[in-house]
C-alpha cells in the first residue's frame, strides 16, 4: 500500500511542479487570441470553460483505457506503478500538452498538419494514414466491446446494438461540440472519476493489501516487462490517441494558460485512475495468477464488474455497466470526430465549402470501415490498436522536440521520452505476435539498430539547427 500511496503523491507533485516547468519552457502568452475566438464558428471552434474542457478531455482520452489497460498491466505486479508514474509525468502529460498547445498555436490544426510542419511532408503523409487508421481501429474496438455487453444484458442482438451505437456516433459527430459533448461529457467524466475514487477507497478494505514495490516480473506467463508493459499500459502512461483528441479541445480554450490544466492535468488525472485500477487488479484476487484466472473467465469487463460489485454493492454493478458501455462509446465517437477533422484537413484544398453536409460526407469514409471492423475478433483489433497507438505517440514527441529545437528551447523534455518510446515501438513490432514474432534477443538487436538510426538523425538535426543559429548570430553582428 505504501508504494501505491507514494505513486499517487508523485503524480500530484508532477502536476504541481513539472507541469509548470513544461509550461515555462513552451512559453505561454495569454495576450494571444485563441482559435476559439479567431475561428469561432459555433461548431468545432467555440469558447468553453476550462473545467468543462478538462472533464471532456479526460473522458476523450480515457474511455476504458486506464481501466482495461491497467488491469492487464497489473499482471506484471507493482513494477507497473513505476511505468505509470514516470510515463505519465515525463512522457504522457508532456505529449498531451504539446499536442494541444501546438494545435492551439497553429490555429487549431489537427495532429498530422502539425507533424508536417516540423517533421516534413513525407512524415505527414505517413502519419495522416496511420492516424486515421488508428481512429478507425479505436472506434471499432471501443464499439464492439460495449455492443457485446449490451447483447448479453438486454434483449437486443449484437447487430442491433452496433446500429444504435453508430447512429449515436453520427449524431454526436455532426452536432456542434457544445450540444452533446459539451453538455453530457462533463457529467460522464465525473462518473469516471467517482468510480475510480470509490474503488480507491475500497482498496483499504480489500482482504489482500496492495503489494509494495518489487522489481520482479510477476506475470504468470513470464512475458517480458520490456517492451510489453509500455504497450499494455498505454492510455494510463502515454498514448498517441491523445494527440488526436487534444486538438478538439484546443479549439475551445479561452487562453493559453488553461492548457496546463486541460492537457497536462487531464493526463495526470488519468494516471491516478490507472494507478487505482492497477492496484485493484493486483490486490483483489490475491495474486497475479488469481487475476489471470479472472481475466480468462470474464475478460477485463468481467474483472471490472466483479471488483465494482463486490466493493460497492449494487451501486458498483450499475457503475460498472455504465463504465463498460458508456465510456468506450464516448471515446469512439470523439475518435470519429477527430478523424473527420483530419480527413477534412487532408482534402481541404479540393473542398468547395465547409458546412454540415460536408461534415456528414467526411464522416462516412471513417464510419463505414469502423463498422465493418467490428465484425472481427475483438482481441485482434486491440493488439493492433496498442502498437499503432504508441507509434503515433512517438511521432508526436519528436514533433515537440523539433518545435523546441527550432525555437532554441530546452528540447530534452520531449526528446528524451521520444528516444525512449522509439526503443519501445521498434523492439515491440519485432517481438510481438501481431508483428514479426521474432525471438526476444533478436528483436532487441533489431530494435537497437532502429533506435541508433533515429538517434543519428536526431543528432544531425540538432547540429544543423546550431549551425543555422550561429550563422544568424554572425549575420546580425555583421549588420
Amino acid at each position: 500500500m505504501v508504494t501505491f500511496l507514494a505513486s499517487i503523491l508523485l503524480l500530484l507533485l508532477g502536476y504541481l511542479f513539472y507541469a509548470k516547468v513544461v509550461e515555462r519552457i513552451f512559453g505561454i502568452n495569454d495576450q494571444n487570441q485563441t482559435p476559439a475566438y479567431t475561428n469561432n464558428d459555433g461548431f468545432d471552434y467555440t469558447p468553453m470553460s476550462w473545467w468543462k474542457a478538462s472533464l471532456i478531455q479526460l473522458l476523450n482520452i480515457a474511455g476504458l483505457g486506464p481501466i482495461f489497460g491497467a488491469i492487464l498491466g497489473a499482471l506484471y505486479g507493482p513494477v507497473a506503478f513505476i511505468w505509470i508514474v514516470i510515463g505519465s509525468i515525463f512522457a504522457g502529460a508532456v505529449h498531451d500538452y504539446f499536442s494541444g498547445m501546438l494545435s492551439l498555436r497553429h490555429n487549431g490544426a489537427q495532429f498530422p498538419t502539425i507533424v508536417g510542419k516540423y517533421l516534413g511532408k513525407p512524415v505527414q503523409s505517413m502519419i495522416n494514414l496511420l492516424s486515421i487508421g488508428l481512429m478507425v481501429l479505436v472506434a471499432a474496438a471501443f464499439t464492439a466491446g460495449p455492443a457485446q455487453l449490451m447483447a448479453e444484458i438486454t434483449p437486443l442482438s449484437f447487430m442491433v446494438s452496433l446500429l444504435i451505437i453508430f447512429t449515436y456516433f453520427l449524431v454526436a459527430t455532426l452536432l456542434p461540440i457544445n450540444k452533446i459533448i459539451g453538455r453530457v461529457y462533463p457529467i460522464l467524466g465525473g462518473i469516471l472519476i467517482f468510480m475510480a475514487l470509490s474503488i480507491g477507497v475500497g482498496l483499504f478494505f480489500f482482504e489482500h493489501p496492495v503489494p509494495n514495490l518489487t522489481l520482479s516480473n510477476l506475470h504468470p506467463e513470464e512475458l517480458p516487462i520490456w517492451p510489453l508493459l509500455m504497450v499494455t499500459i498505454s492510455c494510463g502512461a502515454i498514448s498517441g490517441f491523445h494527440s488526436t483528441q487534444s486538438p478538439i479541445l484546443s479549439r475551445t480554450l479561452k487562453k493559453e494558460s488553461e492548457g496546463r490544466k486541460v492537457f497536462y492535468g487531464a493526463m495526470i488525472s488519468e494516471g491516478i485512475i490507472t494507478l487505482i485500477w492497477a492496484a485493484a487488479g493486483m490486490a483483489f484476487f490475491g495474486s497475479t495468477s488469481g487475476l489471470q484466472e479472472a481475466l480468462a473467465a470474464g475478460g477485463p469487463a468481467g474483472v471490472v464488474n466483479e471488483i465494482s460489485t463486490t466493493t460497492l454493492g449494487s451501486l458498483g454493478g450499475i457503475l460498472a455497466i455504465l463504465g463498460v458501455i458508456i465510456l468506450p462509446i464516448t471515446t469512439g465517437d470523439t475518435a470519429l470526430r477527430s478523424s473527420r477533422m483530419m480527413l477534412g484537413d487532408l482534402i481541404k484544398p479540393i473542398l468547395k465549402k465547409d458546412g454540415r453536409w460536408t461534415n456528414a460526407l467526411l464522416a462516412i469514409p471513417v464510419a463505414v470501415p469502423a463498422f465493418l471492423l467490428t465484425q472481427m475478433d475483438y482481441s485482434f483489433l486491440w493488439r493492433y490498436v496498442g502498437w499503432s497507438n504508441q507509434v503515433v505517440a512517438t511521432v508526436m514527441l519528436w514533433t515537440g522536440s523539433m518545435y523546441l529545437i527550432k525555437h532554441q528551447k530546452f528540447h530534452w523534455i520531449c526528446s528524451v521520452p521520444a528516444l525512449f518510446m522509439t526503443a519501445v515501438v521498434s523492439t515491440y513490432i519485432f517481438y510481438a505476435p501481431e508483428g514479426f514474432a521474432l525471438p526476444y534477443m533478436t528483436s532487441m538487436v533489431f530494435g537497437a539498430c532502429i533506435w541508433t538510426a533515429v538517434l543519428a538523425w536526431f543528432i544531425s538535426k540538432v547540429v544543423k539547427s546550431k549551425k543555422i543559429d550561429q550563422e544568424v548570430v554572425t549575420v546580425t553582428k555583421a549588420s
